[in-house]
């Protein structure tokens, strides 16, 4: 399959109290279109922003970062704010839902400058949360919603838009084990759907359900490894004991 995001050479460097910080040094690998991806490692060792940079939040210092083709290392901030929002849905570990709003005006928010009609918005934030198995909880609030059908909302709002990939950013942080099997099976029936999923972790538990394990430690990738079995996510979470939807 073609790369959806090629990275050659990345490097990030920040500035703190005069002293140069080398969150990247120097990273290479392509992801293909169709992936399912874990990003692992250990706190500081650049998993973070390789995830800002890739979902166009933040620029390198150097290197060549492509997503779907467009070279996102050379966009100013217009650009990728319209990159990220043509190109990518982020689902975050603490949901990012306004409270006051339903889960259908949470859903719909990414579309508000994309120049469709209200009803257009609604019919497509319905559609989402219909794919997520929420369609009869669209009026609901999130504080009337569980840990799991936040993160559902969450993750419609990210599909919303049909972005090309899905980043997700500790998913299952703030859930419980079955929770967490509940959204990780979502995850990997929307790849196998066809949709390209990156998951920054540091759990090994979660990791299991990817195709593909990228380890950084120190800025760099030390580790690349293709997963031929991963854990099914739905098996394992129909075995457990009393389970129920989350």
């Amino acid at each position: 399959m073609a790369a959806l995001i090629e990275v050659h050479d990345l490097a990030k460097t920040y500035q703190l109290g005069g002293h140069a910080v080398h969150a990247l040094r120097g990273v290479n690998l392509d992801i293909a279109a169709g992936e399912f991806a874990a990003v692992m490692g250990p706190s500081g060792s650049g998993k973070s922003t390789f995830m800002n940079l890739v979902g166009c939040l933040d620029t390198p210092t150097a290197g060549v970062l492509r997503i779907d083709g467009i070279d996102a290392s050379s966009l100013d901030g217009d650009e990728l704010a319209h990159l990220r929002n043509r190109k990518i849905g982020f689902v975050f570990q603490s949901f990012n839902l306004l409270q006051r709003t339903t889960a259908l005006g949470n859903v719909m928010l990414p579309m508000v400058y994309a120049g469709l009609s209200a009803k257009s918005r609604r019919d497509k934030a319905a559609s989402a949360l219909g794919r997520v198995g929420l369609a009869d909880r669209m009026d609901h609030r999130p504080s009337q919603l569980s840990g799991g059908q936040q993160q559902r909302v969450a993750i419609a709002r990210a599909l919303v838009n049909d972005p090309v990939l899905i980043l997700a950013d500790e998913p299952t942080g703030a859930l419980d084990s079955r929770t967490s099997l509940e959204i990780m099976a979502l995850f990997q029936e929307l790849n196998r759907g066809g949709m390209t999923v990156v998951i920054v972790t540091h759990e090994p538990d979660v990791a299991k359900f990817a195709r593909r394990v990228l380890s950084f430690r120190d800025g760099k990738l030390v580790g690349d490894k293709v997963n031929p079995a991963p854990d099914d996510a739905a098996v394992l979470r129909a075995a457990l004991p009393d389970a129920e939807a989350a």
